[in-house]
This record gives structure tokens, sequence and C-alpha cells, in this order.
């Protein structure tokens, strides 16, 4: 077929392949013809999104570090380890024998270290111990701070990994978030006011009376499916090691598959990073303003990341907003820069800053009135806000109910029924989303320290629901 016909087709180059087996016939009909049109009216799959993953440096130049860094941190680990062999100095730096092969034998030349042994297959299975030379150098490296493990990642590689990996738009569906709360009661619209704001990023305040499940709706979160993320165990700038990786917080996946070679210690990706779920993390009454920078250890001399870093690409939660021993201005004045430029200033003890990336997803949970946290201008910082209202009569009847069931617990509905009369209807006493769980777990406990049947009687609530709540009165 010409160029011309292909071309008033509109035949691409990459269809080009199915001309082939065209043949136009004497009558004008053809072989081919519809499945050529066919391809040419089909839109290319648009690509699918490439998950990051740090590559695997092949030279040391690739590790973004210096040559006496990694001199160094081998020296460290033989000085505290003693015999170790070569594969394995690697393997505790993430990194690749070939990578760190060089400095190996520089430092066998310089008599810092030697080969005490070899399994025969070159240094890679040589068994290395470190010289006295070796062990003088090793304190004075200690001098300057006590780190021993993976290689850092230097910050600018940092940086590109934590962007790299924010969550891509329409991440979160609403079949996905009604299944992180699966099993518990929450209505519709409350779900529809939390997925835009966790879909989005944007911080988020949730606010209401307590016991209405504002942190329990928050934890929830954590249960949403969502890819994985590579955290560095540390990170390198100016000469500082900060450590990021937590095992707190930071839970692996997928370890299992990092090596593929007992002999090579070969690795699908950068060993100085670690594959782990998104991260969630909580602070409550106790977070303090310093909290929020750079932690110093005197004694090792390397700093300890600060919670918002080690929850980029995750969720930071700060919970009871307001009773924190540092005031809300101080809290939102300290991310004001970060929520608006998605970037963070961090000090260290030497006056030197640095600037990392502020990608996580932060929610205020707090039953204080907002107004009572600071001006318009600061609210108006967090992006999002959610008002938790008291539950209605049927969504506190099915809450009781559930919670009920999950314990094998019979409740008779006319039970019931005279207990919410009773405490609520004629009292006025509000509603509250946590009260069925604290009166049928203190019913509980009386059926089993008395050896009741194990069902809900009118008396076991009343008495149970005096052993929650104080009394109106103190009269005598």
């Amino acid at each position: 077929m010409s160029t011309s016909i292909t071309q008033s087709l509109g035949v691409p180059d990459s269809n080009m392949s199915l001309l082939t087996g065209l043949e136009i016939k004497e009558d004008g009909s053809s072989t081919g013809l519809a499945t050529l049109l066919e391809a040419v009216s089909t839109p290319p799959a648009a690509p699918k999104p490439v998950e990051f993953k740090p590559a695997i440096p092949q030279k040391i130049e690739d590790t973004g570090l210096s040559e006496a860094l990694i001199e160094e941190l081998i020296l460290k680990t033989l000085f505290v380890r003693g015999e170790v062999i070569g594969r394995d100095i690697a393997s505790t730096l993430g990194l690749r024998f070939s990578v760190i092969e060089s400095r190996v034998d520089f430092l066998k030349r310089q008599r810092l270290i030697e080969a005490k042994g070899s399994l025969g297959f070159g240094n890679i299975s040589c068994v290395f111990i470190i010289s006295e030379a070796g062990r003088a150098r090793a304190r004075e490296c200690l001098e300057h701070n006590q780190y021993i493990g993976a290689a850092p990642v230097p910050l600018a590689q940092y940086c590109d990994g934590v962007r790299n990996q924010r969550s891509k738009k329409g991440w979160l569906t609403q079949e996905a978030l009604r299944q992180a709360y699966q099993g518990m009661i929450v209505s519709p619209d409350i779900l529809a006011q939390i997925g835009p704001a966790v879909s989005s990023g944007k911080s988020f305040l949730m606010y209401g009376q307590p016991g209405n499940g504002k942190t329990f709706l928050a934890e929830a979160l954590f249960r949403v499916d969502s890819s994985p993320i590579y955290v560095p165990y540390a990170i390198e700038n100016q000469g500082m090691i900060i450590k990021v990786f937590d095992p707190v917080y930071h839970h692996p996946v997928d370890t299992e598959d990092k090596m593929v070679s007992s002999v090579t210690s070969d690795l699908h990706y950068d060993g100085r990073w670690i594959r782990c779920r998104r991260p969630f993390i909580v602070t409550g009454g106790e977070l303090t303003i310093q909290m929020l920078d750079l932690g110093y250890n005197s004694i090792t001399k390397v700093y300890d990341a600060p919670f918002q870093i080690k929850a980029n690409n995750g969720i930071y939660l700060i919970d009871d907003f307001g009773r924190q021993k540092t005031s809300p201005a101080e809290v939102l004045n300290r991310w004001i820069v970060p929520m608006d430029r998605r970037v963070d200033y961090l000090s260290f003890n030497t006056g030197g800053k640095m600037e990392v990336p502020f990608e996580t997803f932060l929610i205020f949970s707090t039953n204080l009135q907002p107004e009572s946290l600071g001006d318009e201008a600061f609210l108006r910082r967090i992006q999002y806000k959610m008002f938790l209202r008291n539950p209605a009569q049927d969504e506190f009847i099915e809450i009781f109910e559930s919670f009920c069931a999950s314990n094998n617990l019979a409740c008779p509905p006319e039970v019931l029924s005279s207990f919410i009369q009773k405490h609520y209807a004629s009292t006025g006493k509000k509603f509250r989303r946590c009260q069925p769980r604290d009166v049928i777990s203190h019913a509980i406990d009386l059926i089993h320290f008395e050896q009741l049947p194990f069902h809900l009687t009118e008396e076991l609530l009343d008495r149970a629901f005096d052993s929650c709540f104080v009394s109106a009165s103190m009269a005598e």
C-alpha cells in the first residue's frame, strides 16, 4: 500500500506492521482491512504509572557519597563486628560488593584491614579483620559519629525519592475507603467528608465532642490499601547522618525478595532503602515544638528525623490537638510554610539548616472548639474540616447491637429500649459513639466476676452504666 493511502487512513507508524497481511482484490474488497481500521480507530492505551524503585548503585559515584565516608563505614563495621566476610560488609552497607571493592583494596594497601582467609571467590569471600592501625582510625571515625549500618542516602536522592512516591491523583476510591471502615458503623455522609480530604493529601481537622470516635476514624485509615513506599535507613547532609527508618512506624513488606543470590548479594533495589507500608504516626499531648525538629544524640553524634519526616508519604495524626505542652498557635506557626509549600526546614545543632520535602497528610483531632485553637488565618491553613456530630438514636442502637454481636452477647430489644429510655431519653444525656462499648465492656466484667448468665438484663445494664459515668450530683 502506498504512503499516500496510509496517510489518508491516518495509520500511525506503530501500526504499519498490520499492513503486511492487507490484500486489495480486483473487486475492491480486501482482507485485513477491518483489522487495520479497528487498530486505527482504537486509541493507544495510556501508559501505566511507573512505581518508584531506588536504582541500584553500580559504582561509588552512583551512591552520591564520598569515598572517605564509605571507608569510614567499612572500618567501623569491622571494628564492632570483628571478623567479617567481604560479602557481609557490603550487605551491611546495603551495597553491592563491586561498589565497595576498590575501597576495600585501598584499606588493605593502607594496612588498615587484613584478609584473614578466603573461600575461593576473591575478595567477596575473604574474611577481613581490622588491624591495630585500622582500630586507631576507626576510633577517630567513631568520635565523629557512631553510626554503623546501611550507607546513608544523600539528601538530594532522598528528596527525589519522596517526591516520586507521592500518591497519584485518584489513588483512593470509594470502595477502598469502605473496605478500610469495614465492620465499623460509619454513616455515608462521614465517608463522603473523609474521602476527598484523604485523597487530596491536604491537612484535615476533625473536631467534635469527646467519645465520638475521631481518633478511631483517623486510625482506621491505616487499613486503606495503598502502594508501599521505599524509606531510607538514613540520609546524609553537610557531613551529618540523620536516621529516618524507625521500626516502630515503618513496617517492612516483601523483605524476603531483596536477596537474589547468597553469593553475590544482588539486590532488586538499592539496599540503602527498605520497602515499607506507608507510615501512620500518632502523637498526642506529649508533643513539644522541639520534637518537630532534628533530634541530636550527643553520645552517638547522630541525628534522628522528626515525626513529620518519618511520616513522609504517609499520615501524621496529632491527637488531642490543643492539649499539647506547646500551644496550637506555635504548632501551626511551625507548619505554615510546610503546609503551603510542601517543604520543611530542619536545623542542625551547629546552626546549619537543610530543606526536606513535606509530603505527609496531616490530621488534627480535637475536642476543643476550633475558634479556641487559633484565629481564622490559622484555621485557613488547614484545608479540610469535619465536625463529627453525636450519633442519632438509631445509629447508637446499631453501634450497641453490633458490639454485642461481636462479643456473642445476647441483648433483648426490650432491654435495650428500656436502657435508652431510662438513661438517655428521660435525662437528656447525649449519645456518644464510645458509650455502647464502654457500658457493654463493664457488663461483661460483671458477668465474669459474678458468674452470671451471658446475656444482658436491665439490672446489669444499670449497674454497668453507673460504673461508667460519674454521678450528676455529689449529694450525701
